[in-house]
């Protein structure tokens, strides 16, 4: 209630605005992830590291990191009705994850992270075709205007095109799957719960992947680089929950596409990674189709 009130009253200062906290928040959230995905990029294909084992890192020292407020908020938070989901949708997040540092271990960090935002595309697909929500002609085109995009960028078509420039597609698709699992959950379960439940199983799901991947234990400087990029994964998602909790999600979610520029100035400065030509006309295409889609669901729920 505190923030609402706050949020509302028009004669506090700007800074403690919710609408400006919260745009603070969600940018922020961007640039931490740029440096988790410049970490990722840098241990994968400068150091060698294999991805299954910098995934199954990242989120064992992000768990440990969350560990005081597992502590805080106890075993009362795990309690379900639905384990078979919560399963479910951490297998879809582990694949998702695994799926994205395997990308990031052959393309540019530009391609991966425009590609990856065609993940809200899916989603609306995904809402049509299994929760049975009605698309409309405005979304599906927004949704068809956004996949030429990403196949602009793709460019299967082009001489450089290789296989494994399809990771972040396959990517985006299990996180839309992970998105849709927990708006089926949050529903019935607490937030709580649908937290926990990820953070305590990705770790083991991560770690049984990295074994499977055949387990080779890095060097000092990779497993610090894995550890400090483990930190900024969790902050990350501490500053995405942050902006939705101090701002409304239609307002804060289009300062999520200001990761697509982070992304591209930290691969550019770190790689020399600079993006081609048809990324620009692809990255138009991804995030105006996106802004619009939100538009329409925006508008709709008013």
């Amino acid at each position: 209630m505190n923030q609402i009130s706050q949020t509302a009253n028009p004669q506090l200062p700007l800074i403690r605005s919710g609408a400006l906290l919260g745009a603070i928040y969600m940018i922020c959230a961007g640039f931490t992830f740029a440096l988790v995905n410049l970490a990722t990029q840098y241990l994968t294909m400068r150091l060698g590291v294999a991805s299954p084992f910098v995934a199954f890192g990242q989120y064992f020292a992000a768990l440990l990191f969350s560990l005081p407020w597992l502590m805080k908020v106890g075993l009362k938070a795990a309690r379900t009705k639905a384990p078979g989901r919560h399963l479910l949708r951490v297998i879809f997040a582990v694949l998702g994850v695994q799926a994205w540092v395997a990308g990031l271990a052959y393309v540019p960090i530009w391609q991966g992270i425009a590609l990856i935002m065609t993940s809200p595309f899916f989603v609306t697909l995904g809402a049509h075709l299994l929760l049975k929500e009605k698309i409309g002609i405005h979304r599906l085109a927004a949704t068809v205007v956004g996949f030429i995009g990403g196949m602009i960028i793709l460019a299967p078509w082009s001489d450089g095109f290789t296989i494994h420039a399809l990771w972040p597609v396959v990517a985006a698709f299990f996180w839309a799957a992970t998105s849709l699992m927990t708006k089926t959950l949050t529903d019935e379960e607490a937030p709580e719960a649908v937290t926990v439940y990820l953070l305590l199983f990705m770790t083991p799901f991560n770690g049984l992947m990295a074994v499977g991947s055949g387990f080779v234990m890095p060097d000092m400087t990779a497993l610090g680089i894995i550890v400090l990029s483990g930190f900024f994964v969790l902050l990350s998602q501490w500053l995405i929950t942050r902006a939705y909790s101090v701002a409304d999600a239609a307002y804060v979610q289009p300062f999520d596409h200001v990761k697509l520029a982070f992304n591209v100035a930290v691969g550019w400065i770190a790689f020399g990674f600079a993006p081609v030509g048809q990324f620009w006309l692809g990255a138009l295409l991804i995030v105006a189709a996106s802004l619009y889609i939100l538009h329409r669901e925006t508008r709709f729920s008013r």
